[in-house]
């Protein structure tokens, strides 16, 4: 679990709590999700690269900073992007990728069926968005499609996640760190992250 950051602020867990909650209804989880990623984005990216600027103030020149990498999200479908505008929100000159994979509900086993990713990912900053961690082979394979297209510095953010997706993810990929608002205690039988908060895309869509 060493490359797992949960991230504990208050104001994340508060909003943590109340996706789980099955009361909440669909516009409210939307806002929330928003909300939620928004300021784990914040959390995650103070490392973020970035290179001086001279800046002219109403009042004189002074210097400040710009990006110095470009940054590169790309959520898994569907339910990343639910993710999306909260990252937006805070870097909306972004580029954004899309990775369309699902489960198979007997093998659980991940099943591609859409790529899509910008040019110069060898040159970005890259975080994948999904917000379930559960069995991990999603994600995995979202990552291995990644470096396939030149992909190197990517880090994965997720709002639950389960030992088992966690423990895969590092397997298949030791050099990018997790970052999650909760480590659940276990999948179920049927793949579902317990205690969880049900199933991501069906809460935000309405299905």
């Amino acid at each position: 679990m060493d490359r797992l950051l949960v991230l504990d602020h208050p104001l994340i867990q508060s909003k943590l709590a109340s996706l789980r909650d099955q009361r909440t209804p669909k516009h409210d989880f939307r806002r929330l999700l928003k909300e939620l990623t928004a300021l784990m984005v914040y959390e995650i990216t103070r490392d973020f690269p970035v290179i001086p600027a001279q800046i002219e103030t109403p009042l004189e020149t002074t210097t400040g900073v710009r990006p110095g990498v470009p940054l590169v999200l790309v959520p898994i479908l569907r339910a990343g992007v639910g993710m999306l505008d909260g990252v937006l929100e805070l870097v909306p000159w972004a580029r954004v990728g899309h990775v369309g994979i699902y489960r198979d509900h007997e093998s659980l086993q991940p099943v591609v069926y859409y790529a899509k990713l910008p040019d110069g990912l060898a040159e970005s900053w890259i975080i994948v968005v999904d917000p379930m961690l559960a069995t991990g082979g999603s994600v995995a394979e979202a990552v291995r499609l990644i470096k396939e297209s030149g992909g190197t510095s990517i880090r994965f953010l997720c709002l639950v996640a389960a030992p088992e997706g966690v423990a895969l993810l590092t397997r298949a990929h030791p050099d990018v760190p997790i970052y999650a608002a909760a480590l659940d205690r276990q999948l179920n039988e049927h793949g579902y992250i317990l205690p969880g908060l049900g199933d991501a895309g069906d809460r935000i869509f309405g299905t």
